[in-house]
Order: C-alpha cells, then structure tokens, then sequence
C-alpha cells in the first residue's frame, strides 16, 4: 500500500530537496527536483506537501501588486565599515553550522549535532586561553536560538570571558564575539 501517487509534490525528510514523483517501483519513489534534477528514494525518506487550495487563493488575492511595487523600490543600504584599528588582526572566526563540522551529519540526532557544536567551540575557547587570543568570533546562525543559548550558557562558566552579539553589519545575528581576558601571569 503505497501513500504517494505520480505528481505529488514532495519533500525528502532528512534534506532541504523538494520535487514531483515522476516514477514508483515497489519502495523506491523517483522525483525530479525543484533544480530539475532526477533521484531516487524509498518510501520513508518522503513526504507528501498537501496543498491547502483555498487558502491559497486567498493568500495569492491578498494585494500582492502593491507588495511586489514596494520590493522592487530600491532601499538605500548604509555601509557602515566596521572600525579597526590600524594593523589590528581581525579575529578568528568559528562557524560552528554542523555542514561545516563534519561531511555527513545525516545519522546523528539534534542532541548529537548539539552536542559537537558546543564541544567544538569549547575547544576554541579552550585554545585561545591557553595561546592568549584576546578575542575570537563564533558563527551560530540565527535558527531556533539553541545553539545559541548553550553557547551563552557555557560561555558564562569561564571568569575570564565576556561575550556579546558580533558586529551586526557583518554577521546579522548570527554570531557571538568572545573576548578573553588576558591574566597578567
């Protein structure tokens, strides 16, 4: 008993891939993706997307030519530079998104993804106290605000650490600056 049929629209679980099931032999479904592309999955790596028609209509209704108008009406975008002192270094930055930790992060759970990103950026941390790197960048993202939240948690256990949102025109807010007080010994 197969729940998808040829020409549902589908998103594949595990992935940020969206298609139409253009084929269906047994387990295997075949889409082709929003990008054109044709693969291949079984049955529990999908998910049908179910179209609410009539709210749809009306969210379409909704005065999007007035909403389009003001979009394309360019915005004047302040470029503020960051201030730096002369011949200052910038500081490291740490992205800490799990696709930059590991090639494959498909097995692991939000707990074991979680888990990583707080013990690599406590090894940062670690490291910049013991080699006297006076402030360091860490790239969180902004998502759910978890991984921040531990960030600040963890953070607030060190005395010799301050630490606030980064530079905004730079990272959004994305990202935490650390800065680490250097002990005179």
């Amino acid at each position: 008993m197969n729940m998808f049929k040829i020409g549902d629209e589908v998103s594949v679980l595990d992935d940020a891939i969206d298609g139409v099931v253009i084929s269906i032999d047994n387990n295997h479904i075949t889409i082709e993706t929003t990008e054109g592309f044709t693969m291949t999955y079984f049955v529990n790596q999908l998910i049908k997307n179910f179209k609410t028609s009539n709210l749809s209509k009306v969210i379409e209704t909704f005065n999007s030519d007035k909403i389009k108008k003001e979009k394309e009406i360019p915005k004047p975008r302040s470029f503020v530079k960051e201030q730096r002192i002369k011949g200052e270094i910038p500081p490291p930055e740490f992205d800490l998104h799990i696709e930059k930790l590991v090639k494959n992060y498909k097995g692991m759970n939000n707990f074991d993804i979680l888990n990583l990103q707080t013990e690599t950026a406590k090894r940062h941390i670690e490291f910049a106290i013991k080699n006297r790197i006076p402030k360091i960048v860490f790239i969180h993202g902004v998502g759910e605000g978890i991984l921040k939240a531990e960030l600040d948690f963890m953070l607030g256990r060190y005395e010799s650490i301050s630490f606030r949102d980064a530079n905004y025109q730079k990272y959004g807010l994305g990202a935490t600056e650390v800065s680490i007080r250097q002990s005179s010994t």
